[in-house]
């Protein structure tokens, strides 16, 4: 039941877990960003603790992440079971999946998520479309669609994230190896 529980609660990154608000019309949840792994200056190896909430349900997963030049590596896992590994290259992202896991969990969403919290600003203002611009001060983040505001992202401390996608609704927090929440 436990992995079962494990299994949905990564599907929250993909806001399929209950009922998230609808974007209004001429509005999509978040582009894509499928920026470059070399785009994030001297790589990224670090063990996170990612604890989604969406409405009342709060959970949590394992991963391993792995950024050099040439890809990007993820593997959630929880007490030993890997339920998802992911790797972008900068061109194509591939995926192996717990059986288990619901077909709505989307790859592409979690490496946006990890992208928009780890990459420089500017890679990540490039890779917008028109209409989106992000802004960026002491400790935070914030990607807005025009004049509204779709994600913030805080830093609250050293090694620690804290991302809320409002059009989604959910709630990602992510503490690295080491940092205190």
């Amino acid at each position: 039941m436990q992995r079962l529980t494990t299994l949905l609660l990564v599907a929250l990154l993909s806001a399929c877990a209950g009922a998230p608000p609808r974007p209004a019309a001429g509005t999509v949840d978040l582009p894509m960003l499928g920026l470059a792994p070399s785009a994030l200056p001297g790589g990224l190896v670090r063990e996170q603790r990612l604890v989604f909430e969406h409405g009342e349900r709060r959970d949590a997963v394992d991963a391993l992440v792995e950024v050099d030049a040439h890809a990007v590596r993820v593997v959630l896992h929880q007490q030993g079971q890997v339920v998802l590994r992911m790797h972008w290259d900068g061109e194509r992202l591939d995926q192996q999946r717990d059986p288990g896991l619901p077909d709505s969990l989307d790859a592409a969403r979690v490496l946006t998520d990890l992208q928009l919290v780890h990459w420089p600003a500017a890679a990540i203002t490039t890779a917008l479309p028109a209409g989106w611009h992000l802004d960026e001060g002491p400790g935070r983040r914030d990607l807005w669609q025009g004049a509204q505001q779709v994600l913030a992202i805080e830093y609250p401390a050293a090694g620690e994230a804290r991302l809320h996608n409002h059009r989604l609704g959910y709630r990602l927090t992510v503490v690295s190896s080491g940092a205190r929440p």
